[in-house]
C-alpha cells in the first residue's frame, strides 16, 4: 500500500523542483509518475534529443526519496513529427484527418507512427532503463481516450484486410461467415473489403464487429511493442498502462496480458456526470460519485493485473472535462483512496500535484493550488498516508488477497455487438454488467471480476450479464464450477460471426440450459413489464417490472417442462426459470427485484449475505474488512469489538472508513 502523484517538472520553473520533491516526501507520497506528454521537450528537433532537463528532475525526485515512474511519450506527437508524416493522424468516420492541437492525435495503424514510436520509446528505455530512481514504466496513456481506437485511413484499412485473411485464410471462408450474399455484398478478394463506413445505411454487422475486433487487435501490437523495448532495457522493473473508467473500446484483458501492472484512471464525480445515470441519480450522488462505480473498475482491473493494480490517476478535487463539474464532499478523497486498498490496490496515485494555470486542465484541481498552498485532497492524502503506516504497522498483510466466493464475467465483445446490434436504443452492456455487479455489492458480497475464458472452479455463485457470444466450453466449464449460474438475456444468442445460432439462443448452452428463445423484443425507456414471482401466492406487479427487453422462452417446446419457473411476465411468459444450477433471467429487472433475485441464488449457493442498501459497503482483504460510507447519516457496526478497530470506530461518520481486524 502506498500513495504517488502525477507531476510534470517541464510545466514549472527548476527551482521549484526540489521543494516538490521534498514536500512530496514529507506528505507520504512514495512514487512519482512523469513524462507521459514531454515528447516535444525529449525530442524539439528531429533526432536531436534535449536530456539534460529530464535528468535533473529524476535525479532530484530519486535523491528526496521516491520512485519515479517513467513513462513513453507516445499519447502526444510533436507537431515536427505531424509534419512529416501527416499519415500519423487518424481518420474519422467523417472521411477527415483529426488533427494536431490537443493530444492521441494518432492512428494505431499508421506504420510511420509505429516506427517513430520504436524509436522515442528505444531512446527513453536506453537512457533511464537502468536509473536507480526508476522503479516502474507506463506504456502512452490512456489508450483509445477520445474515440481514437477506431481510425478509417487507407493504413487501417490495409492492415485489416491482412487482418482478415489471417482470420479466415480464404474469401470464400468470409463471405460464408458473414453471409454476404445478403444485399449482394459477396466478395471476390480480401483487398476489395473497405472499412464498415459511410454506408447509405446499416453496414454489415459480421463486417463491423470484425473492424471492431481488429483496431483492438492494434492497440494490443501497439503496446506490445513498447513493452518489449522496455523489457529490453529496462529488465526487472514492472511496466503498467493507465487504463480508463468503464472504457470498452478495446479488449483490455489481451492489452494487460503484456504488462505487470493494470492501471486505471479514477474520477468518481465526472464519470457519474457522463455514464447513463439518471438525473436524480446523478443529483444524489454529485459530490461523491456513485458507491459502486469506482468499486467495479477497481475489480475490473485488480482481475486482470498480474502484480496488484494501481489506480495511476485518482481525482483529488473539481475536475475540468465533465459537462458540470462539482467539488468533492470534504472526506472523499480519503474515502476513494480507502476503497482502492479495499479491492487490493499496491498504489494510489493522485492526479495532480498542483494544478496548472494554463492550456487545457487549468480547471482541474490538484493536490495543491496553482499558488502552491495544499488543497482539500493533498491534506486527505496527508491523512491517508499516516493511516498507511497505522494499518501496515498493525498487520503487515494487509493488502493479501481473497478468493471471493461471487464471479461475475465480464466481455468486452459483448458491448460491441450489443452496439452493432442492439435491437433497443438503449441496450448498454456496460450499464446492465454494473447493476448486476452493484445488486452483488449491496448485498455485502466480495465480486471477482473476470473474462469468459477464465477458470471457475471455486467459486460458488457466477454471474453472467448478457453474454451474446459464447465459446464452445463455455457450458461445461460453468456446469463442472459446481457454482450457482445466473445467466442474463440475450446469452448465447449470437455465434462468433453474429449469426443466430441454429438451434436458437441459448445456443451452445442448451446443453445445460434447455431453452428456446424464439421471439425477443425491446422496450421503450417509459415502458415496463410486471414480473410476477410464481412462489407468491399473492402475485402482484409489485413483485417488480422488467426494463429494456425480454426474451420470449418456448413453452410449448418439449424441454420447457424440465424448466422450474419462477417468475412469468404477466401476460404468462416465463421472466425466470432455473435448470439444475443455471439460471436464466428474460429480461432487465428492476433494482429492486434483482437485489431480491441474487439474494435468493446466493442462499442456494451457500453464499451469505448482509443487506446493506445504497450507501455503506464492506470489502475484506486478508485479516482485515473495510467499511465505507457513502451516505449522509453515521452507520454503526454491532457485533465488532472496539479494540479490533485499526482505522475509525464502529460509529463510521459520512464519507468516513474504517478498518477492522476480522480474521481470515
Amino acid at each position: 500500500m502506498r500513495l504517488g502523484v502525477c507531476y510534470y517538472p517541464e510545466h514549472w520553473p527548476e527551482s521549484m523542483w526540489e521543494d516538490d520533491a521534498r514536500r512530496m516526501k514529507a506528505l507520504g507520497i512514495e512514487q512519482v509518475r512523469i513524462a507521459e506528454f514531454a515528447w516535444s521537450r525529449m525530442e524539439p528537433t528531429p533526432g536531436e534529443y534535449d536530456w539534460g532537463w529530464l535528468d535533473r528532475a529524476v535525479d532530484v525526485l530519486g535523491a528526496a526519496g521516491l520512485q519515479v515512474v517513467m513513462c513513453t511519450p507516445t499519447a502526444t506527437p510533436p507537431k515536427w513529427l505531424i509534419d512529416r508524416h501527416p499519415d500519423i493522424l487518424p481518420i474519422g468516420a467523417d472521411g477527415r484527418p483529426r488533427a494536431f492541437g490537443s493530444r492521441r492525435h494518432y492512428d494505431f495503424s499508421s506504420p510511420s507512427y509505429f516506427t517513430a514510436s520504436q524509436r522515442i520509446c528505444t531512446a527513453v528505455a536506453e537512457r533511464y532503463g537502468k536509473h536507480p530512481a526508476v522503479a516502474y514504466w507506463q506504456t502512452d496513456n490512456e489508450f483509445g481516450c477520445h474515440h481514437t481506437v477506431v481510425s478509417y485511413s487507407p493504413a487501417a484499412v490495409g492492415r485489416f484486410r491482412e487482418w482478415l485473411k489471417a482470420r479466415y485464410q480464404t474469401i470464400d471462408a468470409l463471405n460464408r461467415a458473414w453471409g454476404t450474399v445478403f444485399w449482394s455484398m459477396e466478395y471476390r478478394s480480401f483487398d476489395e473489403i473497405d472499412a464498415p463506413v459511410a454506408t447509405v445505411t446499416e453496414a454489415h454487422p459480421s463486417h463491423r464487429l470484425d473492424y471492431r475486433r481488429f483496431a483492438s487487435d492494434e492497440v494490443a501490437r501497439f503496446n506490445r511493442m513498447q513493452v518489449e523495448i522496455i523489457r529490453a532495457h529496462s529488465p526487472g522493473r514492472p511496466v503498467a498502462h493507465n487504463f480508463m473508467q468503464l472504457f470498452t473500446e478495446f479488449d483490455h484483458y489481451k492489452v494487460a496480458a503484456d504488462l505487470d501492472v493494470a492501471a486505471w484512471d479514477s474520477y468518481p464525480l465526472g464519470a457519474l456526470e457522463e455514464q447513463w445515470f439518471a438525473p436524480d441519480v446523478k443529483a444524489r450522488w454529485l459530490r461523491s460519485g456513485h458507491p459502486d462505480f469506482a468499486s467495479f473498475n477497481h475489480d475490473v482491473y485488480r482481475g486482470m493485473s498480474k502484480l496488484p493494480f494501481w489506480v495511476m490517476e485518482q481525482q483529488p478535487g473539481p475536475v475540468n472535462w465533465a459537462q458540470w463539474n462539482p467539488a468533492p464532499l470534504p472526506g472523499m478523497v480519503r474515502l476513494w483512496s480507502w476503497e482502492a486498498f479495499a479491492h487490493g490496490a499496491g498504489c494510489v496515485s493522485y492526479f495532480r500535484w498542483r494544478q496548472a494555470p494554463f492550456a487545457q486542465e487549468q480547471m482541474h484541481a490538484g493536490l495543491n493550488t496553482p499558488d502552491n498552498r495544499l488543497d482539500v485532497g493533498g491534506n486527505e492524502a496527508a491523512q491517508v498516508a499516516d493511516e498507511i503506516r497505522a494499518v501496515l504497522a498493525a498487520n503487515a498483510d494487509a493488502n493479501a488477497a481473497i478468493r471471493s466466493k461471487v464471479a461475475l464475467v465480464y466481455d468486452y465483445e459483448a458491448k460491441w455487438l450489443f452496439e452493432i446490434h442492439p435491437q433497443g436504443a438503449d441496450f448498454h452492456y456496460p450499464r446492465f454488467a454494473f447493476e448486476y455487479y452493484s445488486a452483488l455489492r449491496s448485498l455485502g458480497l466480495d465480486v471477482d471480476i473476470v473474462p469468459v475464458d477464465a477458470a471457475l472452479d471455486g467459486y460458488r455463485l457466477i454471474v453472467v450479464p448478457p453474454l451474446p457470444v459464447v465459446p464452445a466450453d463455455f457450458a461445461a466449464r460453468l456446469a463442472s464450477s459446481g457454482a450457482q449460474v445466473v445467466l442474463g438475456p440475450r446469452t448465447g444468442s449470437k455465434t462468433a460471426d453474429v449469426q443466430i445460432p441454429a438451434n436458437l439462443p441459448p445456443g451452445a448452452l442448451a446443453s445445460v440450459l434447455p431453452l428456446r428463445v424464439w421471439r425477443v423484443e425491446s422496450m421503450r425507456p417509459n415502458v415496463t413489464e410486471a414480473v410476477l414471482l410464481v412462489d407468491n401466492q399473492e402475485a402482484t406487479a409489485e413483485d417488480g417490472v422488467a426494463r429494456h427487453w425480454r426474451d420470449f422462452i418456448d413453452s410449448d417446446s418439449d424441454t420447457v417442462d424440465s424448466l422450474d419457473v419462477r417468475a412469468r411476465f404477466a401476460d404468462g411468459h416465463p421472466a425466470y426459470v432455473k435448470s439444475g444450477a443455471f439460471h436464466y433471467l428474460a429480461s432487465l429487472f428492476d433494482d429492486a427485484l434483482t437485489v431480491r433475485l441474487l439474494k435468493q441464488i446466493a442462499e442456494e449457493a451457500g453464499v451469505e449475505t448482509i443487506s446493506l442498501g445504497d450507501t455503506v459497503r464492506f470489502s475484506r482483504r486478508g485479516a482485515l474488512t473495510y467499511v465505507l460510507n457513502y451516505g449522509d447519516q453515521t452507520h454503526t457496526l454491532a457485533d465488532v469489538a472496539d479494540d479490533a478497530f485499526v482505522i475509525g470506530s464502529r460509529a463510521i461518520e459520512p464519507q468516513g472508513v474504517a478498518v477492522y481486524r476480522s480474521g481470515n
